[in-house]
């Protein structure tokens, strides 16, 4: 029957376990922080340079996914801003040829309404110049109404330019943080998808001691207790460092094999 032990954790280089006589308190395994890099987005990958083993700096660009289709829309889109574009100045000289028309018009109107109370013009002449304004004027609704659809159809088109310059961003592998590449799941030319695996990553300056303790020793043990660790080497002899207790589990568990 397996004992309940309380479970630690210890970043490595900071912690260690209590030696009395050189006998150990607690046995456990070191663990380095591990991160998954996926893809963002789906298409063959062009460029990979991931080995593992490999060290990788925080940032660094590693690769990318096919960004050919989305440039080409890209491009596809830029052109027809341009074109949705050039209308603008059409649609400025017409409002100016109507403003103008609009003043010529006003003054034809006092003019006759002037004439009009001398007795010199008639309503008709009157109504004829009313009507000739309120053409003009829906005139400049009409033209301005153009104006304004070109300009919601432009913000509709950046919106699109900019959606398809973040996802080619994404296409792009950047490393997320310093480390050693413990696993690779993709390779060169083959065809990834969004959020799928392509490597592993972590720091192995940078681990954790992950060790148990039985019940009878848990009020001895507090955070921030100094401890020591022994470690095997590669030359075979034993290695020591000290450390401290950083995390305490708050449940107990079976002792693991």
């Amino acid at each position: 029957m397996k004992l309940l032990h309380s479970l630690l954790i210890f970043p490595m280089l900071l912690v260690a376990c209590t030696m009395e006589n050189d006998r150990a308190d607690a046995f456990g395994n070191f663990e380095a922080i591990e991160i998954m890099v996926a893809s963002q987005v789906s298409g063959p990958i062009l460029q990979f340079n991931v080995e593992e083993g490999q060290q990788l700096a925080s940032g660094q660009v590693v690769g990318y996914v096919d960004t050919i289709a989305l440039d080409l829309k890209r491009q596809q889109l830029a052109a027809q801003r341009e074109a949705v574009l050039a209308k603008n100045p059409g649609v400025a000289s017409q409002i100016a040829v109507l403003n103008q028309q609009i003043k010529n018009a006003q003054v034809d109107q006092q003019r006759i309404k002037n004439m009009l109370n001398e007795g010199a013009a008639t309503q008709k002449q009157l109504d004829d110049i009313n009507g000739q304004l309120n053409v003009l004027q829906k005139q400049i609704l009409s033209v301005t109404s153009q104006n304004a659809t070109i300009a919601a159809e432009l913000k509709s088109m950046d919106a699109q330019i900019a959606m398809l310059q973040d996802q080619i961003a994404r296409s792009y592998i950047i490393n997320p943080q310093a480390g050693t590449v413990l696993m690779k799941y993709a390779e060169l030319s083959e065809i990834t998808s969004a959020g799928k695996n392509l490597y592993k990553i972590g720091d192995l300056k940078k681990m954790e001691l992950r060790a148990y303790i039985s019940g009878s020793q848990l009020a001895a043990v507090k955070i921030g207790t100094p401890v020591r660790v022994k470690y095997d080497t590669e030359a075979g002899s034993m290695g020591e460092t000290k450390g401290q207790v950083t995390w305490i589990s708050s449940t107990a568990e079976f002792t693991p094999k």
